[in-house]
């Protein structure tokens, strides 16, 4: 267990689970991380493993079949899983999403349909915000959902969905202008629909399709899609809570928890680069010693674990609060600009310390030097964050005046 990034104040059951979690990532993700992203193959068989330890049902509340374990707990267990592969702790963070979003907001007979299989993994969640044309811009989502008797028709293209292909629950925020009239705010007439289909590609239910993979950069072995619906029917059940136009206030509740955990993956991606760095400093000679005894790799070293302290305290702030009930959205958006900045840097020192042979697939860091960008865009951008701490940050310190 390393000196960095450890976390006070934790029960017996918190340092159980972490510990559990902790020999399940470098028994059973580390050894085969690598060989896998290089094929973009998706970890079917770690999957397994995190279901059997019950992983997909973390944070559901022990009357569904879940652990009901607190944020604080699924963030650092989620630093753990992107310490050994981040993309597998994407495959559980929009499932998580989803569910919260069903605990929180659901009708009581979405949570008794859904919570108990997502606990067990038999349910598999995505969530869909996203389109091609709009970016971080959510209100200005065109997607839409139109009532006809006790259905919604449903058109529109998405984009981005992790888990697009694997999952068969999808979450997704669509326009609808019933119940509100001309000139209602944008964000007031917005929906989150819960879309039943099947795994896999192609038209997967009637009025349904899922194109295929995205080639992407990094994060590869999960599987990110477009979604495409063309006179999609869903029952009027499945509208998120039963009412219609509290689609935005969902999403954002979801969004916000979502922050916590792209920042806690940041830190787990910053550790591994930390650790990779460290490792490869002391065995690397040059001029007649290891390059570690050299200044400027020591500097290196200081500054890259200084980044990864201070990086998982913001993230363990800003779980608590949420945990404790108190708004965090200006501590999410503080730890996931700040978690995912330093994790970028980290990982590009552990590259620089690696010299030439961080360049070569051969070597870890290869791989986190292609996945650490996604942080920067991924549930928000990072402009996006700073935006969200401006404006929460000029309420508390209005000018009095």
């Amino acid at each position: 267990m390393s000196r960095l990034a450890q976390t006070h104040g934790l029960t017996d059951i918190q340092q159980e689970i972490l510990s559990t979690v902790r020999d399940f990532v470098d028994k059973e993700i580390v050894p085969v991380a690598t060989e896998l992203e290089h094929r973009d193959e998706y970890p079917t068989q770690i999957v397994e493993g995190l279901k059997e330890l019950g992983l997909f049902g973390l944070m559901i509340p022990e009357e569904y079949g879940g652990l009901g374990e607190s944020l604080l707990t699924y963030a650092l267990c989620v630093e753990e899983i992107a310490r050994g592969w981040m993309s597998v702790s994407g495959i559980i963070n929009t499932h998580f999403i989803v569910a919260y979003m069903l605990k929180q907001h659901g009708t009581q007979e979405q949570k008794d349909t859904f919570l108990p299989r997502m606990a067990l993994g038999e349910v598999r969640g995505a969530f869909s915000m996203s389109e091609p044309a709009l970016g971080s811009d959510v209100s200005a989502i065109t997607s839409k959902g139109v009532r006809d008797g006790d259905e919604y028709i449903l058109n529109g293209q998405k984009m981005w969905l992790t888990n697009g292909g694997t999952s068969n629950l999808v979450a997704v925020l669509c326009r609808s202008d019933e119940g509100h009239p001309e000139g209602t705010a944008r964000h007031k007439s917005m929906t989150t629909f819960l879309v039943e289909k099947e795994p896999g590609f192609g038209e997967v239910r009637p009025g349904l399709t899922i194109p295929g993979k995205i080639d992407k950069m990094g994060y590869k072995g999960v599987d990110t899609t477009e979604l495409i619906m063309d006179g999609l029917r869903i029952p009027a059940n499945r509208v998120l809570g039963g009412t219609t136009g509290r689609g935005f206030y969902q999403m954002m509740d979801g969004v916000e928890v979502g922050r916590v955990n792209v920042a806690a993956r940041g830190c787990g991606v910053a550790q591994r680069a930390f650790e990779l760095g460290v490792s490869y400093a002391q065995q690397r000679h040059t001029f007649g010693k290891p390059i570690a005894q050299h200044q400027g790799i020591q500097f290196k070293l200081a500054e890259m674990a200084t980044k990864v302290e201070a990086a998982h305290a913001m993230m363990v702030n800003a779980a608590r609060k949420k945990d404790s009930g108190e708004r965090n959205d200006l501590e999410a958006g503080m730890a996931k600009y700040l978690a995912s900045e330093y994790c970028k840097e980290v990982v590009e020192d552990a590259f620089r310390i690696h010299g030439g042979y961080g360049f070569s697939k051969e070597y870890e860091i290869e791989r986190l030097y292609r996945e650490a960008p996604m942080l920067l865009i991924g549930e928000g951008t990072a402009e996006i964050q700073k935006m969200i701490i401006g404006r929460r940050l000029l309420e508390e310190y209005r000018f009095q005046g």
